[in-house]
Formats: structure tokens, sequence, C-alpha cells
């Protein structure tokens, strides 16, 4: 028997069941890799975005959502806002590190050059301003945001995409 170097990573598009899954892929995330950067009533408030599981499928079902999957389940997600923002990209703990993020903003770019948009835009948490930058993302601004009573920030980071020419 062969041993499996990779396990099998998937991609596929949001489906309605899969909300209450993402919702505790969204708050695990916010609340084993976000400590150090944030105290634990901004993660609270945070994750507190998703306490009604409706809402939070109807946000992601509002936007462009992919499901990373390894050996079928659910293990993180991105969504697409518009056709140049990422609003979310989250990664099971149990996942991170493995090239589930990385795939899932691979896929977005590649979406989101297909429907004509030239730059990606995302408010990256402090957390997840080093994976973005690695990815040639340039920070443009700090923000501070309301969630609850209380306030995080984060960094406006771009990419210019590059336009894929037509092989004449």
């Amino acid at each position: 028997m062969m041993a499996v170097a990779h396990p099998k990573l998937g991609l596929r598009p949001l489906l309605p069941a899969d909300a209450a899954l993402l919702r505790e892929i969204f708050r695990d995330s916010i609340e084993e890799l976000t400590a150090d950067d944030y105290t634990e009533a901004q993660q609270e408030a945070w994750a507190s975005v998703a306490d009604d599981v409706n809402d939070f499928r109807e946000k992601l079902s509002g936007q462009l959502t992919l499901v990373a999957t390894l050996e079928g389940s659910p293990v993180g997600f991105a969504s697409l806002e518009g056709k140049d923002k990422i609003d979310m990209l989250y990664v099971h703990p149990a996942a991170a590190g493995q090239g589930v993020g990385a795939m899932l903003i691979d896929a977005l770019e590649k979406l989101a050059g297909s429907r004509g948009a030239v730059k990606l835009n995302v408010d990256a948490s402090d957390s997840a301003r080093g994976f973005f930058e690695k990815r040639g993302y340039v920070a443009q601004q700090r923000n501070t945001v309301s969630v609850g009573d209380e306030w995080l920030a984060n960094t406006t980071l771009q990419k210019q995409l590059v336009a894929k020419r037509e092989a004449s």
C-alpha cells in the first residue's frame, strides 16, 4: 500500500447545507489563530458575526464563496464580494499551514481576473496580513472597525492581477 504524501485537497462552490459547518470553521479559526493579535473580547465580537446561522448563510450565499475540502470534508472557505474584494478567508486551525488558504486565494484571483478585475482588495486581520503580503498584496491603509462593543484593527491590502494575454 502506498502512503499518501499529500492528502487530497479539493475546491467546490458553496452549498446551502455548508453554512453550519463553515460557521464552526469561522469561529474556530478566529478563536485559535488570532489570539496573538486580538484580545478575547475582540475575538468574541468578531466571531459573533456568525451567531445567527441563517444570517451567516445569507452573507455567504450573497457572495462568490468557495469551499476547500480535505478528503471531501470542508476545512476552509473564502468569498469574493463584488468583483474585486476578498471578504472572507478562514481555514480550520487543524488544516492551517497545509496550503488551504493559498489554494482558495489562487482560485479567487483567477475568478476575479476572469470577471475583469484588474486588482483585488482585502481588509486583512493582523493575523492574516503576512499571508497576503507573501502573496504579493501591498498594504494601502490601516483601518479600525467597530464590531459590537469592540474596535478591531485591520489593514487594507491590494494586489494587481496580471491580465492574461490571449494566445494568438
